[in-house]
């Protein structure tokens, strides 16, 4: 038996997503419901495969203002309690269906008043979606509230983020345009939230370098790095293959500091040339603590499963390499170390035993 995994065998692993974005996944079918039930007439579509197609193209121009107007059209649609509730339960399903077992999807909830709601109806409004979404379809999702760094909400968003965090929301985040917003700008809501022993990622080292994942580390005191593929800027390779680490780079790998990878995405955003040359390949290999997402599975056509095949193709990963990349998910998680223990041991090794032994395997 062919021991390299295939897409379906993938489908059926269990595994663990940390940074997907809940206005990047939403179904092209629901955007046009939403869409016709709220009145929203700017779809550049309303058949769902040219939409579907349409959002895809536009993430994947090379233009970052054809890139930002996709979020226009979802965010666009999720201005009620329904919307919301509604995506969030679709966004179990689907990942469930997908064989995620354990999620942590963030979204920003400054983004969803213009319809007038407040920020803890926005928030109860997912947090909803996501237990009767997970309760139906046997996933565990936690949230992140993320705020936008090109805006001054960030204090009032973690405020949210600690006050949710015994009812879902398991962690803070920022995102947004890396250039200019260095996250140094919101250091105040991130001395906060470490005041309060909350836990939080910032995007850093995707479009900008390493002096973005510098201050997200050692000025903000990141727990995990959204996206971090700059950080290859710190390593030398020799032509016989051997690496020299920079002092970041080693400090990053030492700590144990979590990066959130999002292949498909990096490529749409320029932040690597191909999957076989992204720079997960030599991360892997040295040892980081690497992850392996989605970011936005609407724009980038794209699950957690294919981002696996994407990789097997790519290095030649089998199942040891993909149960490494989601046990360093799990141990990543910000939920409690005994939850995240119960479903290493209990869920996804066993799970990948199973997969390993059909495969014929030891």
């Amino acid at each position: 038996m062919d021991q390299t995994p295939t897409l379906e065998e993938i489908r059926k692993a269990p595994k663990v997503l940390l940074h997907d974005h809940l206005d990047g996944g939403l179904r092209p079918e629901t955007i046009i419901d939403l869409a016709r039930e709220s009145g929203y007439d700017r779809l550049p579509s309303t058949d769902p495969d040219n939409l579907r197609q349409w959002f895809h193209e536009a993430a994947d121009s090379g233009s970052l203002e054809r890139y930002l107007e996709t979020f226009a059209h979802t965010v666009g649609v999720l201005q009620s309690r329904e919307a919301l509730y509604r995506v969030a339960f679709e966004c179990a399903e689907d990942l469930a269906a997908d064989g995620v077992v354990y999620a942590e999807v963030r979204f920003a909830p400054e983004q969803h008043t213009s319809g007038g709601l407040g920020l803890d109806e926005v928030v109860q409004a997912v947090l909803d979606g996501f237990r009767d979404g997970s309760a139906r379809f046997g996933i565990r999702v936690g949230t992140l509230l993320t705020a936008m760094r090109h805006q001054a909400r960030s204090m009032e968003i973690a405020e949210l983020a600690v006050r949710y965090r015994d009812v879902g929301v398991v962690g803070f985040d920022i995102a947004g345009a890396e250039a200019g917003y260095p996250p140094t700008r919101h250091l105040d809501a991130f001395e906060y939230l470490q005041r309060e022993n909350a836990h939080f990622t910032i995007h850093a080292g995707e479009a900008f370098g390493l002096p973005s994942i510098w201050q997200a580390i050692q000025w903000c005191g990141a727990d995990r790095l959204g996206h971090g593929v700059r950080i290859i800027d710190d390593i030398q390779v020799s032509p016989d293959g051997t690496a020299k680490l920079g002092r970041l780079a080693a400090y990053v790998r030492d700590k144990r500091i979590p990066l959130e990878m999002c292949p498909t995405s990096n490529l749409q955003t320029g932040a690597a040339p191909s999957i076989a040359e992204h720079p997960i390949g030599l991360l892997r290999r040295l040892y980081f603590r690497v992850t392996v997402n989605t970011d936005n599975r609407l724009m980038s056509n794209t699950s957690l499963s294919e981002e696996f095949a994407k990789l097997v193709d790519a290095f030649g990963y089998g199942w040891d390499d993909l149960q490494w990349f989601t046990v360093n998910a799990m141990k990543s998680a910000f939920i409690p170390f005994d939850e995240r223990l119960a479903l290493i041991n209990g869920v996804i090794k066993p799970g990948f035993a199973r997969l390993k032994w059909r495969a014929g395997l030891p």
